[in-house]
């Protein structure tokens, strides 16, 4: 019997890109239903989307995972800004710096890792299965420099395509663009467009670049993808 997923996720533009590009994917592919929940309290819009502190998306994930037996739970969060000091620190978070880990997968893979076994703790017998996290890389804006060219359409500013794709061949992939307070996806972009509006014009620009151009170019987001396949 197929599974119903639900993506715990952090903001609009992410329940967007479940909504309207990522589910209907993921259920051609056999899952019953994809579904995204904004962490926090969703009925408070100014409290919307923005990273929340892990205790609070632990209790999330582990009650949904109870209440629902049938279902699959997965993380769609940013690693640039998530929370490595104090009670709201991520597990793994505090120690995923390159002084450490090789490369850019590494960081996200030892952070998911460590959540993985922290909600494996919290549900003795839980099917390690049904709890897929993924952290992105280093965040959402970068599944953008996929494909520059189709993102300056998506967007209506072909004339970016140029500056967009110059910014992408400093990197062996979109993923691996630094997150960095002034250089990361976000503020790159921000500088070529301000007031870049990302709830709309970053699901228009994916849904011109398309779901095979960013699994092609985004080896830990394209891994994830395989894993919520696994799951079913």
């Amino acid at each position: 019997m197929a599974s119903r997923l639900l993506i715990h996720v952090e903001g609009e533009t992410e329940e967007n890109f479940v909504n309207e590009v990522l589910g209907p994917y993921l259920v051609r592919k056999g899952y019953e239903s994809v579904s995204a929940r904004i962490m926090g309290n969703s009925r408070l819009r100014d409290r919307r989307g923005g990273i929340r502190p892990w205790p609070s998306v632990r209790r999330d994930i582990v009650r949904h995972l109870r209440e629902d037996p049938g279902c699959v739970a997965t993380t769609m969060v940013d690693f640039y800004g998530l929370p490595d000091q104090g009670d709201g620190a991520w597990p793994g978070r505090a120690g995923a710096v390159p002084e450490l880990l090789r490369s850019t997968e590494d960081k996200a893979i030892s952070v998911e890792e460590a959540l993985h076994q922290e909600i494996c703790r919290e549900i003795k017998g839980l099917n390690p299965r049904r709890f897929v996290p993924f952290v992105m890389m280093h965040e959402f804006e970068a599944l953008l420099f996929s494909d520059c060219s189709a993102f300056s359409k998506g967007i209506s500013r072909s004339e970016l395509e140029t500056k967009l794709a110059d910014i992408r061949k400093q990197f062996k992939t979109p993923e691996d663009i630094d997150d960095s307070p002034d250089k990361a996806p976000s503020r790159r972009i921000e500088k070529l467009i301000p007031k870049f509006q990302k709830p709309l014009l970053g699901v228009l620009a994916v849904l011109e670049i398309g779901l095979t151009a960013i699994r092609r170019e985004c080896p830990h987001f394209a891994a994830w993808i395989n894993r919520l396949k696994a799951a079913i």
